[in-house]
Formats: structure tokens, sequence, C-alpha cells
């Protein structure tokens, strides 16, 4: 009787959590995106999307913690959470550091590819079937191709949202623009802003990877949602403070 308490309380509070970091994605999600329809820059596009994928990791990692874990509810799970959000969140720093077409032309990249791994990931074959009760894993469930989607969805988009933050801030000590290969170079109003901002991105991209590290310690379920809705938070610091210390040169001109 003891263990069934302790064993719901601790789903409640897993629940909580996912439906914690739900939310705020969906209101990072919607932050960016009136930003976006407001400035009409390309990186609120990317962020916005990202975002939405992380709502969608989120709600499924919500409903599985409430009712149980099912298929349906992992692949979902999997696929924005694992395999589509990196990326696209990824493609907002490309569009940051480098020249508008490397970015747009990486961005239809990426449509093409998000296409695929939909496909993938809707009809991958399992080689179980899911246990009532435990956390479900690619590695128990998938073979070699999701299991590699989400591998390289995860590693290198990584790499270059960690890679993009430790070059800017580098280019901004030096006194230089935090833009290279740009055709539309930013103006720093706030290096120091700018550099917190980047660091912060870094360090909640690196929050998001950590749950290998924490599920020893606190369980899957728990390391899942505590670090989806502690590397949100941190990743929206950091876009905030590092998008409002930038403004580009042409609209600087153009207002003058």
């Amino acid at each position: 009787m003891l263990n069934s308490q302790v064993f719901g309380a601790i789903n409640y509070l897993n629940s909580a959590l996912a439906a914690g970091a739900t939310l705020f994605a969906c209101a990072f999600a919607l932050s960016t995106f009136d930003r976006w329809h407001r400035r009409g820059q390309p990186q609120e596009l990317a962020w916005t999307i990202a975002m939405i994928l992380f709502a969608l990791g989120s709600a499924a990692l919500w409903w599985a913690e409430s009712t149980g874990w099912s298929m349906i509810t992992f692949r979902v799970f999997f696929l924005a959470g694992a395999v589509l959000n990196v990326p696209w969140l990824a493609l907002g720093t490309v569009y940051l550091l480098t020249n508008r077409g490397v970015a747009d032309r990486l961005r239809d990249l990426l449509v093409v590819l998000s296409a695929f791994s939909v496909g993938v990931i809707s009809v991958a074959p399992t080689k179980k079937s899911m246990q009532p009760g435990e956390f479900p894993t690619a590695r128990e469930l998938f073979g070699i191709l999701p299991r590699t989607m989400a591998a390289i969805g995860s590693g290198i988009p990584a790499l270059v949202i960690i890679v993009g933050a430790l070059w800017s801030t580098w280019r901004v000590v030096r006194a230089k623009s935090p833009s290279f290969m740009s055709s539309n170079p930013r103006i720093v109003s706030s290096p120091r802003r700018l550099a917190t901002g980047n660091v912060l991105i870094a360090v909640g991209t690196l929050v998001l990877s950590a749950s290998g590290s924490l599920g020893g310690r606190l369980g899957k379920d728990r390391a899942f949602a505590v670090t989806l809705l502690t590397g949100l938070v941190v990743l929206f610091l950091g876009f905030l403070i590092a998008s409002n210390s930038t403004r580009n040169e042409r609209k600087l001109s153009s207002d003058d």
C-alpha cells in the first residue's frame, strides 16, 4: 500500500514537471512567434518551430506520465523530442551567424529531412511491445535507423549551437561583429549582454542533453522532465538576452 502511494506521488510529480515544461515551451513559442511576426527575422521563426516541437515532446511525456505509455505517444515523444527539435533550434543559430542564403539552403534541407524523419519514425517497426510501468527507450524498441537519426539530430545541431555561441562571444570580446559570412551584419548594443545570452544558450542546450546522466539518480521519467523544464527556462533567458542585445545594421540605417 505504501509503495503504491509513493509510486503514485512520483507519477504526479513527473506529470507536473512535464506539464510545466509543456506550458513553458508553449509560452516560449508564442513569444518567438510574436517577435517573428513583428520583426520578420528568420531565426525567430526557426526558434518558434523548435519550441513547438519541444512542446509536442513535453506534452507526449505529460500524457504518458498521466495515463501510461503507448506506442503512438512514444513515437511523438521520440520524433519531436529527440530527432527534430534541436536541429530547428540550431537553424536559428545558423541564421544569426551566417549568410542568409546559406541559412535558407540549410532550412530547405532541414524541411526535407524533417519530412523524411516523420515518415521513418511513424512506420518504424518495433522490436518488442510496450511494457506497462516502464519508461521506454529507443534502444529497446527501434532498429538502427531511427536511433541513428536521433543521435545525428541531437549531436551535430547541439555542437552547432554551442560552437556558435562560443564563436559569437569570442568575436564580441575582440570587438568584432558576432556574425560571419553575413551580408547584413549586426550592431551589438550590449556586448556583455550578448555574451551572457550566448553562454546561457549553450548551457541550456547542455542541460537538455543531460537527461541520460541524471537517469541513474532521478529515474528516466524524472530526468527527462527535469532537464526539459530547466533547459527550456535557461534557453528562454539566453534567447531573450541575446536577441535584445543586437540589431541589424541595415535596419538601423533605414531608421536613420
